[in-house]
C-alpha cells in the first residue's frame, strides 16, 4: 500500500508553508505567485496527493457527507432509491452513507444516532413505521442537530422537508384500471398496519370501488408487510377468495404472490389479473411483464437532494412538502374479465 503524502511533505519540497500549500490545493484566495501555484499542483499530482476530508471538516465544520436510512435495502424500490440518491449526492460533492433499518423503528433511532455521531451534514430518512405512536423516534427527530429530508414515507407529527408520491392516487389508478377491464372481485394485498403509504393506497382502492358503485368487501383486503415472505403467506387468503384480480401494493408483495401462485399452478393473467406498485422489478423476472404503478425514483431522488441542498445553503428557509404524481404503466399482466 502506497504511503499517503501530506501537505507538510509537499510544502517541504516546494519551499513554502503548509498553510500556503493548503490554500492553493483548496482553491482558496491567496497571494501566491502563479509559478508557485504551478509547482504546488505539479508536486501534488505527481505524489497522488489526496485531501484529508476529516481535517478539512474541522476547519469548515462540514463533513461533505450525508446519511440515508431505508427500511429494506433488498427491496428493488429502495435499492434503486439509494443508488439514485448516492449518484446525485456525489454530483453535489457529497458522499452518502447508506444504512438499513430492517423495518424496525428502534433501528431508526439507533441509525439516526450513528449517522449524526459520524458527522453527517444531513439525513435522508425513510421511516420504518409511520403509524405507530413512536415517541422515542419523534423525540430523536426533534433533537436532530442536522437537517432531515423525509422521503417516500413520512411522520406527520414531525416538521421537516418531505417528498413523496401521491399514494392514494396510485391505489386509485391501479384499481380503476382493473375495474375498466371488467373485474369486480378485486383483492387488495396491502401493508396498511404499519405504513401510511399502505393506508393511502388502500384508500385509493376503496375510492375506486366506491365510484364504480361496488360495495366494499373487506374479506378481499389482505394484510401483508412489504416483504416477499409475508406476501407469500398472505397469498393463501387471495387463493381462497373468489377474486379474479389482485392489486399488489408493492413489487415485493407481487413477487411473494407470484411465487405462491406459481406453486399452486396459477398463472397471470390466465387465472388472475394483477397490477403491482413501484414498477421497479425487472421485466426479465416476469412472464408476462407486470402492469404497475410507477413511482419515478429518479424524480423522487432529484427532489429529495434538491430539498437537502436548499436546506444546507439556507437552514432558515420554510419546510417544503412535495407530493409527486405516479403513473400507470400498462404491460401484459391484466386480461379482460371473462
Amino acid at each position: 500500500m502506497a504511503k499517503k503524502v501530506t501537505l507538510k511533505q509537499i510544502a517541504h519540497e516546494v519551499g513554502l508553508s503548509p498553510a500556503s500549500v493548503s490554500l492553493v490545493l483548496n482553491n482558496r484566495p491567496c497571494r501566491i505567485s502563479e509559478e508557485n501555484r504551478r509547482r504546488i499542483k505539479e508536486v501534488a499530482a505527481r505524489e497522488h496527493y489526496i485531501p484529508n476530508q476529516i481535517a478539512r471538516s474541522l476547519v469548515t465544520r462540514q463533513s461533505k457527507t450525508l446519511g440515508l436510512i431505508v427500511p429494506n435495502i433488498e427491496s428493488r424500490f429502495f435499492s434503486s432509491l439509494a443508488k439514485n440518491l448516492e449518484q446525485r449526492c456525489r454530483a453535489e460533492g457529497y458522499a452518502l452513507f447508506i444504512t438499513n433499518s430492517d423495518g424496525i423503528p428502534e433501528n431508526d433511532v439507533e441509525l439516526l444516532n450513528l449517522l449524526v455521531t459520524r458527522g453527517v451534514d444531513g439525513l435522508f430518512l425513510v421511516v420504518s413505521d409511520e403509524v405507530s405512536d413512536n415517541a422515542t423516534l419523534l423525540e430523536e427527530l426533534n433533537n436532530l442537530p442536522v437537517p432531515c429530508v423525509m422521503v417516500d414515507r413520512v411522520v406527520n407529527e414531525f416538521t421537516c422537508d418531505k417528498v413523496m408520491f401521491d399514494h392514494e392516487l396510485g391505489g386509485y389508478m391501479a384499481t380503476r384500471y382493473l375495474l375498466q377491464m371488467g373485474h369486480r372481485r378485486i383483492a387488495c394485498v396491502v401493508n396498511a398496519s404499519k405504513t401510511l403509504t399502505g393506508r393511502k393506497r388502500l384508500l385509493g382502492y376503496l375510492r375506486a370501488l366506491r365510484e364504480s358503485g361496488l360495495e366494499t368487501d373487506l374479506s378481499l383486503v389482505v394484510e401483508s408487510e412489504y416483504y416477499i415472505s409475508s406476501a407469500y403467506e398472505a397469498c393463501t387468503e387471495v387463493l381462497d377468495s373468489d377474486a379474479t384480480a389482485v392489486f399488489a401494493s408493492s413489487d415485493n408483495i407481487a413477487l411473494g404472490l407470484l411465487k405462491r401462485m406459481h406453486e399452486k399452478g396459477k398463472r397471470i393473467p390466465r387465472d388472475y389479473s394483477m397490477v403491482s406498485y413501484d414498477n421497479s422489478a425487472a421485466d426479465a423476472l416476469f412472464e408476462p411483464a407486470l402492469t404497475s404503478i410507477e413511482q419515478n425514483v429518479g424524480k423522487l431522488s432529484m427532489h429529495a437532494v434538491g430539498l437537502m441542498m436548499r436546506r444546507l445553503a439556507n437552514p432558515a428557509v420554510n419546510p417544503v412538502e412535495r407530493v409527486l404524481k405516479p403513473q400507470l404503466v400498462i404491460k401484459e399482466s391484466v386480461a379482460s374479465a371473462k
